[in-house]
């Protein structure tokens, strides 16, 4: 490239980074000045009217107050101190609200892992089926411990066996086993959904649930272990963690950059490579924690310093899952950073099972269940969804592999919130769990999920789901507002980071590895930041000695303020000042971050891999017309091949209703119909049947009236035309059916198939008879 063109497209990016970056600061300050006139002006100038309502005695009442409330937050802190020491001393245990027995341990297994299979054991009054599907709970391992998805009673765990489903969940230990990798953890969880199917052999096959990170393994299970897998659900997951917001109607999504502005993987292995092979989970809580100054440093605090006579057991409750720090092996860290952080390149067949296949997210053969949030900055909806469209060209493609595909999308909860929410679960997860006992009865394609929410009889509030097929075309344009070519210098991350992990390894690890010790390993992990702010406010400093007393004296002796006195109001506002300053730094920070991301590495995209990607595209023809696509040409090639499962396929898809919603009662509908006229369905497997129906409905889509013709030769023999015939006579008539008002196309449609096949009389009469 000549050196005039390297500047013109470094000034044109020079341009849009500084349009881009002006605008994230002008938005910053200004909800900074909306939120301090909010909170100072209030209702007609509230400042100077709370002033004057200060006299000497309310004044030295609330001197009393936060003097008292001041001593019970210290104590609250202790007491969180205290929670963190005995959970060291004694080992960390699954923060799980409900009771569980140990199935299989993953530490005696041949490959050992930290990993373990436990049973859920429902709580007194609840009542679980052996028949009905079972459910393994997958949480994250990403600094914290397991517990997350059955943190409390409304949660996925007590949503499903409230819904009578056994429930399992996957733990695991604080300590690696030495030398195991993701891989290995990937081949015990086949052992762990293998057990679960013995232990249920008369129920569907497990509901594979996988939070986050655990998002990851569900999919990397699912995809190398398909035939004992049912459905997924995966919340909140980074699948594509390159995606994300970049324009200035939507927000930061700040982690993405971290690999880039960390220079790659190689601090990940030089952190474990201090830690004497063993990575601390605790920098992973602390990037978190670094995400949201304003709630880790001030919020989260305030509100229990605001609330001190009735927050303290909830933060509490809270802190032991945030505070228990877990670890990981080298080769686990350098994985995820290598593979998934920094290369973005799980699924792209570079990387290998232990089995030595790659993993291939299109072998998965159960329906697929997406739920994430707009208000998510740590997984935005890009990250959650994007794999669909890098994995399939098309939602043809999707339709002619069987596939099942449903998003679910939130509007404003934050990334904890997904898993921990008690709104989220009476709400979300309550209609999912729904949805997975009948979600195999889809027709293959791409569904967005909607919850509907209205008053019942009772007053009560009650939903509805109903499901929109969309276009996987249409879908990626509205996420992906510049076609994701802001993703494209995270090519150049990459390659960055191979460079800086060849270089830490060849001139820096040696040496940092000789020096590392067990013993240096411990110190600087007890020495972590994180650590320190927990053992120092306990009962080993002897400094707090004093505090217990005094918090039970205040207690006895409490006087607090009413949140409504001019003085409480008055230190709200000041709350508040402190909490916008933190947001306006963390929108500053954010957007010089950004800015200096794109200022380098979109720069080094251009100089030197924009050219390579040119020839790559001008290589590759891109095919324009969907009859040309492979897997259409293979369909229309089929189109007169097959029997009666094939038949039984095209005609559901000549009747189906377009255009229209399709409610989730209408699938438990069709699950009744399915199971009482058993004996007229194709005995095949789900997988195979909703591969059949996809490949059928592009059939029907392109080649609509040759699909009807071609019926008879999919049904030569006159056993299986009479079978299909009596069925859709059964099916027309039945109640049910009839309940849902066949449309006036439907009907036509169905004379016409009876008419081809060579039945009759007329459908109009055998439906007014019925009427």
């Amino acid at each position: 490239m000549d050196p005039g063109t390297q500047l013109a497209r470094s000034n044109d990016i020079g341009i849009k980074i500084g349009l881009l970056y002006r605008k994230r600061t002008e938005t910053a300050l200004n909800e900074f000045g909306d939120r301090v006139r909010a909170a100072v002006d209030g209702k007609d100038g509230r400042v100077p009217a709370l002033l004057a309502g200060v006299d000497p005695a309310s004044a030295w009442q609330y001197a009393i107050d936060t003097m008292q409330r001041s001593i019970l937050f210290w104590d609250t802190m202790r007491q969180r101190g205290n929670n963190f020491v005995e959970q060291a001393m004694h080992g960390l245990q699954p923060m799980l609200h409900f009771q569980f027995e140990m199935v299989l341990d993953g530490r005696t297994f041949d490959r050992p892992v930290n990993y373990a299979l436990v049973r859920i054991i429902p709580p007194e009054g609840v009542t679980v089926d052996p028949r009905r599907r079972p459910y393994l709970i997958i949480d994250p391992r990403a600094g914290h411990g397991p517990g997350i998805g059955g943190f409390k009673d409304d949660s996925q765990v007590g949503v499903a066996l409230r819904a009578g489903h056994p429930v399992y969940f996957v733990i695991f230990f604080r300590d690696p086993e030495p030398g195991q990798t993701l891989l290995d953890v990937c081949a015990a969880e086949q052992q762990f959904v293998r057990k679960v199917r013995q232990l249920h052999p008369d129920s569907p096959k497990p509901a594979i649930v996988g939070n986050c990170q655990g998002g990851w393994a569900a999919m990397m299970l699912s995809s190398s272990s398909p035939e004992d897998t049912g459905p997924i659900l995966i919340n909140g997951a980074p699948m594509s963690y390159w995606a994300g917001a970049w324009s200035t109607g939507e927000g930061d999504n700040p982690m993405r950059y971290t690999g880039g502005m960390l220079g790659g993987s190689w601090l990940a292995s030089y952190t474990a490579d201090q830690g004497n092979g063993i990575f601390d989970g605790a920098w992973l809580v602390y990037n978190f924690e670094n995400l949201n100054p304003a709630n880790s440093l001030w919020g989260k605090y305030r509100t229990v310093y605001a609330n001190v006579d009735t927050e303290p057991p909830r933060f509490l409750d809270f802190e032991r899952w945030w505070g228990g720090y877990y670890l990981m092996n080298r080769e686990e860290i350098e994985f995820i950073t290598k593979n998934l952080f920094v290369g973005n390149k799980l699924w792209s067949g570079d990387v290998k099972s232990a089995g030595g296949s790659a993993f291939d997210l299109r072998d998965i053969k159960v329906p697929i269940v997406l739920f994430a949030s707009m208000g998510d900055n740590i997984t935005p909806p890009q990250q959650a969804f994007n794999w669909v469209a890098d994995i399939y060209g098309s939602t043809d493609e999707i339709k002619a592999r069987g596939q099942v595909i449903v998003g679910l999308m939130h509007k404003n909860i934050g990334h904890l919130g997904i898993f921990v929410s008690g709104k989220v679960a009476k709400k979300e997860y309550t209609q999912l769990v729904s949805v997975l006992q009948t979600i195999e009865r889809m027709p293959p394609g791409l569904y967005g999920m909607d919850i509907l929410e209205h008053k019942g009889e009772d007053g009560k509030v009650e939903y509805e789901v109903e499901f929109r097929e969309l276009r996987l075309e249409e879908i990626n344009a509205r996420v992906n507002r510049f076609s994701r070519v802001d993703e494209r210098p995270f090519e150049a991350v990459e390659a960055v980071s191979e460079f800086t992990q060849r270089a830490y390894e060849l001139f820096a690890q040696p040496a940092v590895q000789a020096q590392s010790s067990d013993w240096s390993a411990r110190l600087l992990r007890q020495f972590h930041p994180l650590r320190v702010q927990h053992w120092a406010m306990s009962d080993l400093n002897p400094w707090f000695a004093w505090l217990g007393p005094a918090a039970q004296a205040v207690r006895e002796h409490r006087k607090p303020v009413e949140a409504d006195k001019p003085a409480r109001q008055l230190e709200e506002i000041g709350a508040e000042l402190v909490s916008a300053s933190l947001e306006l730094y963390r929108a500053m920070r954010d957007a010089t971050t950004e800015a200096a991301f794109f200022g380098v590495y979109a720069n080094m995209f251009a100089m030197y891999l924009a050219d390579k990607h040119k020839a790559e595209a001008a290589r590759i023809k891109p095919v324009v017309e969907p009859r040309d696509l492979p897997y259409v040409k293979e369909a229309l090639a089929s189109i007169t091949q097959g029997g009666y499962a094939e038949a039984f396929a095209r005609a559901g898809v000549l009747l189906m209703r377009h255009g229209e919603p399709l409610p989730l009662s209408r699938l438990e509908t069709i699950d009744e119909l399915a199971r009482d006229y058993a004996d007229f369905l194709p005995k095949v497997p789900p997988e195979q049947a909703r591969r059949t129906r996809g490949e059928q409905e592009i059939i029907a889509r392109y080649e609509p009236e040759q699909a009807l013709l071609s019926l008879p030769a999919l049904l030569k023999d006159p056993g299986d035309r009479t079978r299909l015939l009596t069925l859709l006579d059964k099916l027309i008539a039945d109640p049910r059916v009839q309940a849902v008002r066949p449309s006036q196309e439907q009907v036509a449609m169905l004379e016409r198939i009876r008419s081809v096949l060579g039945a009759r009389p007329p459908v109009e009469r055998r439906i007014q008879a019925v009427r």
